[in-house]
């Protein structure tokens, strides 16, 4: 089945993607600032510009939405239309994601990636938890460790 809007509806759609300041995103800097950590955001010194900068803590947090870094979870549904297009930008998003992580943890820096369905349609007492758990482990991380959290 082809696409139920025009290419230049979905065209006009899909530019109006944020890719920075996402309201994921938006929500774990809110939680981690009430936790007391301070950070910087979107570094481009460092590999992949991370969303969130610990530097206290040599951590950075990517906040990564599950349609665009094809997180095989209950939102990620391959495309139907377009599918060549799709299937390159998602896999090239993931080979670009494992780059960027490993470069980090070759600076010895911590990684934590939040996947968006970790946070998407939780009450405010889930993404606290969340939240705590993630400032436990930026307290205690050893370097150059990954740690993911998803729903």
């Amino acid at each position: 089945m082809g696409d139920v809007v025009s290419s230049t509806v979905r065209s006009r759609m899909m530019s109006g993607i944020k890719g920075k300041n996402t309201k994921p995103e938006i929500i774990v800097r809110k939680a981690l600032y009430r936790k007391g950590f301070r950070y910087r955001i979107h570094q481009s010194k460092l590999a992949g510009k991370p969303d969130i900068v610990l530097n206290k803590y040599k951590t950075v947090i990517f906040t990564h939405g599950c349609f665009w870094h094809g997180h095989e979870c209950h939102i990620f549904k391959w495309p139907k239309s377009n599918v060549n297009f799709w299937t390159q930008k998602i896999i090239g998003n993931r080979k670009r994601d494992q780059k960027n992580i490993a470069h980090l943890l070759n600076d010895g820096w911590n990684v934590i990636v939040i996947w968006e369905c970790a946070l998407r349609g939780k009450r405010e007492d889930a993404i606290s938890k969340l939240i705590s758990e993630i400032a436990s482990e930026i307290r205690i991380q050893k370097s150059g460790a990954v740690i993911s959290h998803a729903g």
